[in-house]
């Protein structure tokens, strides 16, 4: 079949560096052009990626020859962008989280239903081989009865002028790196986890965002999920999966590098086994997944929806320090 062709509302750096990129290397895609409102940086940036400039999103939205967007945009702009691509008739892959709003995804995951449109976020971390394999392992009763849960996801403190540190463009440890373990917590417990109690911690004077943060959840059989994010953190990425008879843990879980051969700990009364995994791109991965779900007519991703009302939870429970 004919690639799908997307071009992307933004020159957002995760775009330019991963991306755009796996976009133009997939063969299921081609990247058509990049949009941004400063003309120069559409050009400079579409010369990298190879694909037309564009100036304005609109524009880039009225294009014949496009037919999904991808879209790096802030946090607080992706409802006004995505409800225009989807209005406009293109399917969208939208960056994590798709808003900062659980009525406002709510109504975008109706609105890409009621246009016959496919709707992504651009979770990538759960098209990675090396989760389908740890799943294999509890599955198949490597550490007996599933007990607990834990995940962290943290990354060193960044610049002031960082708009992770801005409100007003949907800045936040939650919003930014929250997603990766509570998302994780709903790949490997099930879509019936409630949240049972959240801190967030704004991280000292002046700050106008929560740059740290933890949250339990729990499934109806009683087991927890213990999760911790932030952004002002010695870099952490990994998760653990405890059992009956034994332990799994993953390192490196939710950015590996296309190269990095995953490592699984494996822990039991016998002794203690480390499993190498194949390398894996979970970037391209996601890229083709997308365009298989536009070719396919898929149905909406109903973790989308879960995961706004676990982090919308979180955020209504916390304490806020």
């Amino acid at each position: 079949m004919d690639p799908l062709r997307i071009g992307v509302l933004g020159c957002a750096d995760i775009a330019r560096r991963r991306m755009l990129p796996a976009l133009r290397d997939c063969p299921a895609t081609e990247l058509v052009a990049v949009a941004s409102r400063d003309a120069a940086k559409a050009r400079s940036t579409a010369a990298e990626a190879g694909c037309r400039a564009v100036t304005g999103y609109r524009a880039l939205l009225e294009r014949p020859d496009v037919d999904a967007v991808y879209v790096p945009l802030p946090a607080a702009l992706h409802a006004e962008w995505v409800e225009a691509a989807l209005r406009a008739g293109k399917h969208v892959l939208a960056e994590k989280p798709l808003t900062t709003d659980l009525a406002t995804t709510r109504r975008l995951v109706a609105l890409a239903g009621e246009r016959g449109r496919v709707l992504r976020e651009n979770v990538m971390f759960v098209h990675h081989s090396q989760h389908a394999a740890v799943r294999a392992l509890v599955a198949d009763g490597a550490i007996g009865e599933l007990r607990a849960f834990h995940a962290e996801f943290a990354i060193p403190r960044l610049p002031d002028t960082d708009i992770r540190h801005d409100p007003a463009l949907g800045g936040g440890a939650l919003w930014d790196t929250g997603v990766y373990p509570v998302r994780a917590a709903l790949h490997f417990l099930g879509d019936r986890l409630e949240t049972e109690a959240a801190v967030l911690v704004r991280g000292g004077p002046g700050r106008a965002v929560d740059t740290s943060g933890t949250a339990l959840l729990r499934d109806p059989s009683g087991v927890c999920a213990q999760l911790a994010f932030g952004l002002d953190h010695g870099y952490r990425s990994r998760y653990e999966i405890t059992g009956s008879t034994g332990r799994l843990t993953v390192d490196r879980a939710f950015t590996p590098p296309a190269g990095h051969p995953p490592r699984v700990l494996l822990e039991r009364r016998t002794g203690t086994e480390e499993i190498v995994l194949a390398a894996d791109d979970q970037v391209l991965r996601t890229v083709a997944a997308f365009a298989a779900a536009v070719r396919t007519a898929a149905a909406p991703d109903g973790a989308v929806l879960r995961q706004a009302e676990l982090l919308d939870g979180i955020r209504r429970r916390a304490r806020v320090l």
